[in-house]
């Protein structure tokens, strides 16, 4: 760790969000592969740019090609990958955005680091529970990722052969395999966020 460091203050989130006329918070989509978590995100980032407001989507896929690029999926690894995101998240939430996460991030001790890290800087953090089966996630297996682990190809692969913790009492709780829409379910967490008064 490094020592030779100072920390500058910034404004505080709230003297920003006055000046920006947006409060930032993040948005925490959990779940399965194959869930539906990146394409609920990606109608939720249009719904709400569509609003006038500013929003950031950060996909698992795609923070694996940059940021992340150095990581496999050990759990030492789940956990640093998340532990990234919840910083990189932090930050974008403090500028003011409506930062939306899709990770699998399947374990409830990352989350609730996530989580704490937003709530000890006032920074609203809303986690979204995409819920499907895993019979209903492997069926659907859009990347044949579920295959590979049942052959042995991929290793420690969630809901097969690593495990997924699912969250007790998210502020969102979607079930995705019932008939809902992609629309439906985006407007289910845009009028939580309306609700708690997160956008306007």
């Amino acid at each position: 760790m490094a020592t030779n460091i100072t920390w500058h203050p910034n404004l505080t989130h709230a003297e920003r969000a006055e000046l920006r006329k947006q409060q930032g918070v993040t948005v925490w989509l959990t779940g399965l592969s194959a869930s539906g978590k990146s394409t609920i995100a990606c109608a939720l980032e249009q719904s709400i740019l569509a609003r006038g407001l500013n929003a950031y989507r950060l996909d698992g896929d795609n923070i694996r090609f940059g940021l992340n690029k150095d990581l496999g999926f050990s759990e030492a690894d789940r956990n640093e990958n998340i532990r990234r995101i919840s910083e990189v998240s932090k930050l974008f939430s403090d500028s003011c955005c409506v930062t939306i996460t899709s990770f699998i991030s399947p374990y409830k001790a990352d989350r609730q680091v996530a989580r704490e890290l937003h709530e000890k800087d006032n920074i609203p953090f809303v986690e979204v529970y995409v819920d499907v089966p895993i019979e209903v996630a492997e069926q659907r297996d859009p990347k044949g990722l579920y295959k590979k682990a049942r052959e042995g190809v991929i290793k420690e692969f969630t809901g097969i052969s690593a495990p997924y913790e699912a969250p007790e009492k998210p502020e969102i709780h979607l079930k995705n395999h019932s008939g809902v829409s992609i629309e439906e379910a985006a407007e289910q967490i845009i009028d939580y966020l309306l609700e708690k008064k997160y956008i306007h």
